[in-house]
């Protein structure tokens, strides 16, 4: 089954420089006639993700990586084309995104997990497993503005690990905190992806990606430009990293 479809998506950031009062009267002729200064972020994309496979999406920045991961999981919405996704989706996409800083560890926990999806009941059941795997202890009962970048990042893991997603989608979060924490959250996708979990993750760390993902996409100027193995995405990737940049 496929998990994520993206088909012929093109999405844009419009600058409105040249309109007046007389071109905001009659928009949609001048939209028509296209004299809206137009930058397209992403052009043209389609690709797909099938139940238990895991994507990894490289290139430089700027190429509309992050835009795209927010079209898979439905916060931005597409000029043209459609994306379609199937099944419960979790994502960190942002570090401290879905937490409030006044609130302690533990009601961010039940936050956190209420927007991904989960009851009560299940994040009641759930809770103790959750600071386990986060490593805080007694910091749990703390207010989340007195933790560190990598104490926020180890909370936000640690609930979406227990939140039973479909498909997770990640973005250059994990770069964050100690190394033998960032291998507990390697370990907890190898092992996701082998139950039958899709993973779709964005990152410049390519001995990861490349240790996570079995198929890549390369992404240049809002472009994709490879969709195959993550081996040929990465090469890829490597390639326009040594040439110059037009």
């Amino acid at each position: 089954m496929k998990m994520i479809e993206v088909c012929n998506v093109f999405k844009s950031y419009g600058s409105t420089s040249r309109v007046g009062i007389k071109e905001l009267i009659v928009g949609k002729r001048i939209i028509k006639e296209g004299l809206f200064s137009r930058k397209w972020a992403l052009e043209d994309i389609s690709f797909s993700v099938d139940a238990g496979r895991s994507l990894g999406i490289v290139g430089h920045n700027g190429t509309g990586k992050s835009t795209l991961l927010s079209l898979m999981l439905g916060t931005l919405k597409a000029d043209r084309g459609s994306v379609v996704q199937r099944g419960r989706i979790g994502a960190m996409l942002e570090l401290g995104s879905g937490f409030h800083p006044d609130l302690t560890g533990r009601e961010n926990v039940f936050l956190n997990a209420s927007i991904l999806g989960l009851r009560i009941s299940e994040i009641r059941a759930q809770f103790d497993a959750i600071v386990d795997f986060s490593e805080l202890g007694s910091a749990i009962e703390q207010p989340l503005r007195t933790y560190s970048a990598g104490m926020i990042a180890r909370l936000a893991f640690a609930v979406l690990a227990h939140a039973h997603s479909d498909v997770l989608l990640i973005d250059e979060v994990l770069g964050v905190g100690d190394a033998s924490y960032q291998k507990k959250c390697e370990d907890f996708f190898l092992r996701y992806i082998s139950n039958g979990g899709t993973l779709v993750i964005v990152s410049h760390d390519l001995v990861t990606i490349k240790r996570l993902c079995i198929d890549g996409i390369c992404l240049h100027k809002g472009k994709l430009i490879e969709w195959s193995s993550i081996n040929s995405a990465v090469d890829c990737y490597k390639k326009l990293s040594t040439c110059p940049q037009q």
